[in-house]
């Protein structure tokens, strides 16, 4: 395999690209599209968004110290480009995208998107300024799950909801699942047949006549 090596840059794809809500004291409320994202901590819970400082829902979140991260899907697909292209400046993106917003369990202000199959409510720990973009470092304070994804044994099925990722300036629909956590060294069960056409290594076939 033949590479080129290029300059240093952001090519960590495919990335979720979520839409994050927030809002202040004063009743300002926005929405922002987000792919600088991601999970940081398992205990206690927490993740990160990366936003630069010129767009509107940054000072919204820097005051409040809330905010609410947004699943997306197919059927979302076009308001999450939306509101990643225009500013809240200029638009009331709520009106827009036909979305509303909807009580937080544990936050104050920020509101999550009832559209939205998954609403993460975060609350900021730690600002780190870090060149075009700011990081907040959030803990997960509680997460809303749409029911129709829960499944009759109460696990949540995602493969329902039609989540969307982000990759080098493109949307993508998730797929076909190729396997689960783990099954690359899971045991097969006793008594499990081996595919077929394939034969132990090392031996040869047995001679026939």
């Amino acid at each position: 395999m033949t590479k080129q090596v290029w300059r240093g840059g952001n090519m960590l794809y495919p990335l979720p690209a979520v839409m994050v809500s927030c809002a202040d004291a004063s009743g300002a409320s926005d929405i922002v599209t987000v792919a600088w994202t991601g999970t940081i901590c398992t205990n206690p819970p927490m993740l990160y968004v990366s936003i630069r400082p010129e767009r509107a829902s940054y000072q919204l979140i820097r005051e409040s110290g809330e905010f609410v991260v947004n699943l997306t899907t197919r059927r979302l697909q076009r308001a999450c480009d939306w509101c990643g292209v225009r500013s809240g400046r200029d638009y009331d993106k709520w009106a827009e995208c036909g979305l509303t917003p909807a009580p937080a369990a544990k936050l104050e202000l920020a509101p999550v998107i009832a559209e939205s199959p998954v609403n993460i409510e975060c609350k900021v720990t730690e600002v780190k300024e870090l060149g075009s973009h700011h990081m907040f470092l959030a803990s997960v304070e509680a997460v809303q799950v749409d029911e129709s994804l829960v499944d009759a044994r109460g696990r949540l099925d995602l493969a329902r909801a039609g989540l969307t990722a982000y990759s080098h300036g493109e949307y993508f629909e998730l797929g076909q699942r190729l396997g689960t956590f783990g099954y690359s060294v899971r045991k097969k069960p006793i008594g499990a047949k081996k595919p077929a056409g394939k034969k132990p290594a090392g031996k040869k076939p047995a001679a026939r006549g």
